[in-house]
């Protein structure tokens, strides 16, 4: 600090803390050592709430007892939450001074986080509210005919993309599922053995991996799904706010594997013919049919279990990395392990299921998972110590980062649970109206 005596003084809330300049120019807190870089009133000012220059004296409007304890940790290296005080309050107070939840003692950070994942909902109503009073702000310096529009196209994509929105985005919702089960329950018939046409009670054609024709009424019946969820994708488009970012979106992508594929085969079929015996053989067909098992994630736009579930697996990659990182060193370490005591010490009856090193590590993952099919297994002493072993661990290691993901998805579904009450409420206001 380039001005001022030689003793500053810290008024927070009434209480005020002495500290010479050497002290401030260290001090833990780093809205307090900015005061030393200042070099005017000015500058000053941005860090605290006022300043008396005759007795440098720095006022700062803040909670003095949270003050206390946050000084009690630049004292004693232990800061916790002052009794009685909200959690969030308080971290907002350690935010202010510099500090992170990080600092705080691990019971404390237990608690931050419940309070937080608890009152998730509070900040998201508020920053709604300031959502909305933007976008009142931004149309009310349009034009009325070009907020008319922007009003409509809003309407529409709400009614595509939220389906708890209002009266008709529920029955289009409606009828997107009715269709995505439909067109399901079609995929998954037509590979039953059951599925064929007779022909003179001796000539079979299968329709399992055939193009989809409309001379037969399950072809009918997909093209007619088809064009709904074309006809939707379309829309939703045309009606979206940035275009880059519709096409971005994973549930956008989704639908366009799951329609994508049925065009592609039609247009391999009308250049290959109706040959079933040149369809049969095309492999191509086969993997582009199955694509449309893609359909039902769709269904994620619905329904909130789905929506929670992609939610909790993009906020939680780290901790899935980590989980099958537990789960392959284990593997490679068990597998090798067992490969050396079932097969490569037994040279008279050696035990062919564990021949080689991978076909050990199927053993470990379904050991390991307590699934155990029972395909193969180890007859040896040490081979089966090694199993148990192996399933014990399986059991402490895979447990230890599901508590992490388990945490997350809590939060997410209470986020999205939210989200879904607040257009449910909208939704009760519009029909009462």
């Amino acid at each position: 600090m380039k001005f001022g005596k030689s003793i500053c003084i810290l008024n927070v809330g009434g209480t005020k803390y002495a500290f010479s300049k050497e002290v401030i120019k260290d001090f833990p807190l780093s809205r307090v050592s900015r005061l030393h870089k200042c070099a005017s009133e000015k500058e000053v000012l941005e860090v605290c709430d006022d300043y008396d220059r005759e007795r440098n004296e720095f006022f700062f409007d803040r909670h003095s007892e949270a003050f206390c304890f946050i000084m009690l940790y630049v004292k004693y290296g232990k800061l916790r939450f002052v009794p009685q005080m909200c959690e969030l309050s308080f971290y907002n107070e350690m935010i202010y001074w510099g500090l992170e939840s990080s600092h705080l003692e691990f019971c404390c950070q237990r608690r931050l986080d419940d309070r937080m994942s608890d009152s998730y909902i509070h900040f998201s109503e508020e920053e709604d509210k300031l959502d909305e009073e933007m976008r009142g702000e931004n149309l009310g310096t349009r034009v009325v005919t070009e907020r008319e529009d922007s009003k409509w196209l809003e309407r529409m994509r709400r009614t595509f993309d939220e389906p708890t929105s209002s009266v008709a985005a529920q029955i289009l919702a409606s009828v997107s599922v009715i269709f995505v089960i439909v067109s399901m329950v079609m995929l998954c018939a037509s590979t039953l053995p059951d599925w064929k046409t007779a022909e003179n009670n001796s000539v079979v054609v299968e329709h399992r991996y055939n193009p989809d024709s409309l001379e037969h009424p399950s072809g009918i019946i997909e093209a007619v799904c088809i064009s709904w969820f074309t006809a939707e994708c379309i829309v939703r488009f045309i009606v979206s706010r940035d275009k880059c970012e519709f096409v971005k979106r994973p549930l956008n992508i989704i639908d366009l594997l799951a329609i994508t594929p049925y065009y592609i085969s039609i247009s391999m079929t009308m250049l290959t013919g109706e040959n079933s015996q040149l369809q049969r053989a095309g492999v191509t067909l086969r993997v582009l049919r199955m694509m449309r098992i893609f359909w039902v994630i769709k269904l994620a736009r619905h329904f909130l279990g789905l929506q929670t579930l992609g939610l909790t697996l993009r906020r939680c990659y780290r901790e899935m990395v980590m989980l099958l990182l537990f789960i392959c060193v284990p593997m490679a370490i068990f597998s090798a392990l067992a490969q050396l005591l079932e097969h490569g010490l037994d040279l008279e009856s050696p035990n062919e299921d564990f021949a080689s090193i991978p076909a050990a590590c199927w053993w470990v993952i379904i050991s390991m998972t307590t699934v155990g099919y029972g395909d193969m297994y180890p007859i040896t002493v040490p081979g089966r110590v090694l199993g148990g072993l192996c399933v014990v661990s399986g059991i402490v290691l895979l447990a230890l980062p599901i508590t992490f993901i388990y945490h997350s998805f809590v939060q997410c579904y209470h986020e999205l649970k939210f989200r879904s009450a607040r257009c449910t409420r909208s939704l009760s206001a519009e029909f009462l109206n």
